[in-house]
């Protein structure tokens, strides 16, 4: 696997696992890639959007774009990605919160 899949796989991890903790399982592009760049993965915006596109094609998520400002709401499979409970292929599995 290339250094570009593995990046993107853990982005979308890290992605649902922020949506997870967050209030109403509900965050903006914006504030996910910030907080992306304090884990080390130094998306852009236009990034974090494709990857947030790809995740709703998934069923992971639900994102509304409001003109240009992309809600993201994490739905009960990306939860369930999240925590780890299944797996879904493009997408690290996370490693266990001990």
């Amino acid at each position: 696997m290339s250094y570009a899949q593995e990046l993107r796989e853990h982005a979308r991890i890290a992605i649902l696992r922020l949506l997870e903790d967050a209030p109403r399982y509900t965050s903006n592009v914006s504030m996910m890639t910030d907080l992306l760049r304090r884990f080390g993965i130094g998306y852009t915006r236009d990034q974090v959007t494709a990857e947030v596109h790809w995740l709703q094609e998934q069923g992971l998520l639900v994102a509304e774009d409001h003109n240009g400002f992309v809600i993201a709401t994490a739905t009960v499979r990306g939860v369930e990605v999240a925590q780890g409970i299944v797996t879904h292929p493009g997408i690290q599995r996370p490693r266990p919160r001990v």
